[in-house]
């Protein structure tokens, strides 16, 4: 989606569609949200948006999606694995040993999984389904919410008032992220294959 596309959205519907746009961002399929922001900086720069709405828009819409799957995850995520988890190898035993070692390291995982595509969108419900804390989980998605739209709309918001970068190529920086976040994981993935391999 380009920055013309993004534009035209929020002139039909205001700042409702950077909300949506998170909201749907955690709950949804993962995307480069990650781009958006920094898009939404650049913008800024550009007098498109206003920062006071763009900032708040941004960071209800990732927290009331943390809040939205969390409570799926709570009340539909445990049922649906019983009943569908056999087909996909998710056990009963897996998903204890599972849900252990998140809720051992729950909050830490809500606060930093949200700078991983994908992460971010599993840990809201596994949170749900392993019975996190709601004051807790409230807390850290809260702060998590903050901790990862502000910096990349502050990003774009100063990398853009120093350099001229055109607002069309912003969404390709979607791409660059998603690509080192799969380098990230197929170095940590080859890391644990070979100390398997040498004990």
């Amino acid at each position: 989606m380009n920055s013309d596309t993004i534009l035209h959205y929020i002139d039909l519907y205001g700042y409702l569609i950077i909300f949506l746009f998170l909201f749907l961002g955690i709950v949804g399929i993962p995307a480069p949200e990650e781009s958006l922001l920094f898009l939404i900086g650049v913008l800024i720069v550009h007098h498109k948006l206003s920062f006071g709405w763009a900032v708040v828009s941004s960071i209800s819409g990732a927290f009331i999606g943390m809040l939205t799957a969390y409570v799926c995850g709570k009340y539909i995520g445990l049922p649906f694995i019983n009943k569908y988890g056999k087909y996909v190898g998710i056990t009963n035993e897996r998903l204890g040993k599972a849900s252990s070692k998140f809720t051992k390291n729950g909050y830490k995982t809500i606060l930093f999984g949200f700078y991983l595509p994908g992460l971010r969108q599993i840990n809201p419900y596994f949170a749900g389904i392993s019975h996190i804390r709601f004051g807790g989980y409230l807390l850290f998605s809260l702060i998590g919410s903050i901790l990862w739209t502000v910096p990349f709309i502050v990003a774009g918001y100063y990398i853009g008032g120093t350099f001229p970068i055109n607002p069309a190529y912003v969404p390709y920086l979607g791409v660059l992220f998603l690509a080192l976040f799969l380098l990230y994981v197929s170095f940590n993935f080859v890391k644990k294959k070979l100390k398997s391999r040498n004990r």
